[in-house]
């Protein structure tokens, strides 16, 4: 019988993917670094404290061009700690800062980190109704596993908690039968705050080129994962059908195959 796997775009079995938090002005030297390396991230943004210079946040006309190339994600409206909300309130704030950041976006905005890390599974479920496809916490693994729930999305590690470290463990990690997925959290002001932007330059300067690696903003690992399940494998195992808009890969027998949207393939 044939070995069927799963795999990344390009047949890779590695993904990496950053995300940071409040949308402030150290943004801009983030994605200047994200980009020299090629690397993808999510911004997550608060729509109603944009413009607000006592808030710290860049004008909201400006964040299109800023995150061209990453991906623009909502983290409530104004900030508060929804869990202490009632649950009204944690729906308008989710759907205000999706609305606000899909006015300059320009495209739907489908994912969410909970800000403070505040959520209960109430919330988690009001999110999936306010269009909310995956959210991400505050918990960290310290290891590379995918996510069995993407609307309570651990991180590896938030960029000060052993970033080097996990960098070199993920570049070593060779076994393919294996997906892997390394994320890292924060917020840019951090670097300021604690002097350390070279701690973030040699971390990507570290990771990215490689070819086993796939470079993806959050809603990209989600969309291409939620597009894969969709294959429809023949049952001898010889042949599937894509009935998605996206080319899937898939490893058979350990030869790599790219699975293009609307079409069947044989093995």
């Amino acid at each position: 019988m044939d070995t069927i796997y799963k795999c990344f775009p390009g047949g890779r079995h590695k993904v990496l993917t950053m995300s940071y938090d409040d949308g402030k002005p150290e943004d801009v030297r983030l994605v200047e670094i994200f980009r020299k390396n090629g690397i993808k991230g999510t911004f997550h943004l608060n729509a109603g404290l944009y413009g607000d210079p006592e808030k710290g946040r860049l004008p909201l006309e400006q964040i299109r061009e800023l995150y061209d190339g990453m991906e623009i994600a909502c983290h409530t409206y104004t900030h508060p700690t929804i869990e202490r909300c009632p649950m009204s309130q944690v729906i308008a704030q989710t759907l205000e800062d999706r609305k606000a950041l899909e006015a300059v976006a320009g495209y739907t905005v489908r994912g969410m980190s909970y800000p403070n890390g505040s959520y209960t599974k109430e919330i988690e479920e009001a999110m999936r109704l306010c269009g909310i496809e995956y959210s991400r916490t505050v918990a960290e693994t310290q290891g590379f596993a995918m996510p069995d729930n993407f609307m309570e999305w651990k991180s590896t590690c938030h960029h000060n908690h052993n970033l080097l470290e996990n960098g070199r463990r993920f570049l070593d990690l060779n076994k393919t039968q294996y997906l892997y997925m390394m994320y890292v959290w924060g917020h840019s002001y951090e670097f300021r705050t604690h002097d350390n932007w070279e701690l973030i330059e040699e971390f990507c300067e570290m990771m990215g080129g490689q070819d086993n690696i796939w470079y993806a903003t959050n809603i990209e690992i989600v969309d291409y994962l939620k597009a894969w399940d969709t294959l429809r494998f023949s049952a001898d195992g010889t042949f599937c059908y894509n009935p998605s808009a996206t080319p899937l890969w898939v490893e058979v027998n350990k030869k790599h195959y790219c699975v293009e949207p609307g079409t069947q393939l044989r093995f």
